[in-house]
């Protein structure tokens, strides 16, 4: 059976790096070609060094009509509010997506122009649901139908999975209070001032408090999966290392809640999710899944206060693979019939 060809582009930032770290090695993938806009002409190994020698690829310049000339599938590994364009350019030629930008996950045109600060160019694609949802703990089936898949953000997976069992029980209502803290690689690959390594080893520093652009997603994601009235307040915070998210969410619950109830939807929500790990004994670290696909989930339950009593659910991935390319691919996989965890299934790092 031929293999699949396929195409990356946007390749040269750390996002573009792990697609293709996982795709050379992929059983049902050919990367035919890899374009960006820059590096023109250099060798994949030569601009992400942990691939040097494993492929003769180049980056190219092209335009995104010629970008999936022959392919059959595009991964797109671009900034919010460009990718919508190429999309559009590239819809006409019949090609599967994998979209890890935000532009197109969302259902609301509204919604997108208030957190990514543009109208969108093709609303109706929202309206309509055009892409799926790419997260296969909470879409499989649909993704699995799909031809279009809006990849989800580094911050909604893993604030979206840490509660997401209280959603589907019934017991997310109302407010959600979230801080998380998140690696640099978030920030992308070109050097920036708030993620220069003197600075950011030894400092943390919150940005876009109560406005970041995954809120309306994490809320959409929540809502969809049982969710009643959800409202996030979220606080995202720059953290002193490479990769990872660590989130930690505060949720009230009905006083009569038990721990062993909780400890059951949660069991029932991730049973037989090959990358979700419920801790036992200890709480989520960022250390047991750096590198890797999976996602720690635990939880801890208050006394009761009045009529609720307040439940802390915490959540660890690696904002480059779960929180990135790691999910597209699986997603991807799901889309295609392959097994769900091709390339995906190695631990990551230890130390």
């Amino acid at each position: 059976m031929a293999r699949l060809k396929a195409v990356l582009i946007g390749g040269t930032g750390y996002g573009g790096a792990e697609i293709l770290r996982r795709l050379l090695f992929h059983p049902q993938v050919e990367v035919m070609r890899v374009t960006a806009a820059d590096n023109i002409g250099k060798k994949v190994g030569d601009v992400h060094l942990n691939l040097a020698g494993l492929t003769d690829l180049t980056f190219q310049e092209l335009a995104p009509e010629q970008a999936v000339a022959g392919a059959d599938v595009a991964f797109l590994a671009m900034p919010h509010k460009t990718t919508a364009k190429v999309v559009q350019a590239i819809l006409p030629s019949g090609v599967r997506i994998v979209d890890l930008s935000g532009d197109f996950r969302l259902r609301d045109p509204a919604a997108y122009e208030r957190y990514y600060g543009v109208a969108h160019p093709a609303p109706r694609s929202l309206i309509d649901g055009l892409f799926t949802y790419g997260m296969p703990e909470v879409n499989r089936a649909a993704i699995a139908q799909a031809k279009y898949i809006a990849s989800p953000g580094c911050f909604a997976t893993t604030i979206a999975l840490g509660l997401l069992p209280l959603a589907r029980s019934g017991l997310l209502t109302g407010p959600v209070h979230t801080v998380a803290a998140t690696g640099s690689s978030g920030s992308g690959a070109n050097p920036q001032l708030t993620t220069h390594h003197p600075l950011r080893a030894v400092n943390l520093r919150t940005y876009k408090p109560l406005d970041h652009q995954h809120i309306p997603e994490i809320v959409q994601t929540l809502q969809a999966a049982g969710g009643r009235d959800v409202a996030l307040e979220f606080v995202p915070i720059s953290a002193p290392l490479p990769r990872g998210i660590f989130a930690t969410s505060f949720a009230e619950v009905p006083a009569a809640t038990t721990a062993e109830q909780l400890q059951q939807a949660w069991s029932r929500c991730f049973e037989g999710e090959p990358f979700i790990r419920l801790v036992q004994g200890r709480q989520p670290e960022v250390v047991g899944v750096s590198g890797g696909n999976y996602v720690e989930v635990g939880f801890t339950l208050g006394a009761p206060t009045g009529a609720t009593r307040r439940v802390v659910c915490f959540s660890a991935l690696d904002n480059l693979v779960k929180g990135g390319a790691g999910q597209a691919i699986q997603a991807f996989n799901v889309m295609m019939g392959y097994d769900e965890t091709l390339t995906l299934k190695e631990p990551g790092l230890w130390p």
